[in-house]
């Protein structure tokens, strides 16, 4: 037994597991690993606040997000209705439109028409006029003639106007 080195491995291991207890190493061990859990526990209990605050930041922003995708469809919703009103009420001011052109276009047409009979009647109340001065004028002759024909001017003249 005293031959066997793994003996002799065994005597100094306890002689310096002796010293260590002696001298109060195994405390000052203790206490550094003490420590050290402390660290890492409260290490662990930083990296679980700050992964519940990063839950809470993503489910903000998710919220934020769905909001704005919310209000962008609400804007969109609104843009296409105003501009649908606003195509209706162009469709409406435009037939409105066409259809004032087209009164004054046919009002001016009707005018024109108006004014063309009344040239037409103008010029056949002159020609007629002519034709009945002329006629009367060759057939009767005398005071009793002037008088007649003036009588008869006038009273065409009256009528065809």
């Amino acid at each position: 037994m005293f031959s066997d080195p793994e003996f002799w491995v065994a005597v100094a291991f306890v002689i310096l597991i002796g010293v260590f207890v002696y001298y109060g190493i195994h405390r000052t061990v203790l206490t550094t690993l003490d420590h050290r859990s402390d660290r890492i526990k409260a290490e662990l209990d930083d990296a679980r606040r700050l992964k519940d605050e990063a839950a809470k930041l993503l489910a903000e922003y998710q919220a934020r997000h769905a909001s704005a995708e919310r209000e962008a469809r609400n804007i969109i919703d609104s843009a296409k209705a105003e501009a649908e009103r606003i195509a209706s009420e162009a469709k409406a001011k435009l037939e409105d439109f066409v259809a004032r052109r087209t009164k004054t276009a046919e009002s001016k047409i009707a005018l024109a028409e108006a004014q063309a009979v009344a040239d037409v009647r103008s010029a056949a109340a002159n020609a007629a006029v002519t034709a009945a001065s002329t006629i009367l004028s060759q057939s009767v002759k005398g005071g009793v003639a002037d008088d007649l024909l003036a009588k008869g001017i006038a009273e065409v003249r009256q009528k065809l106007n």
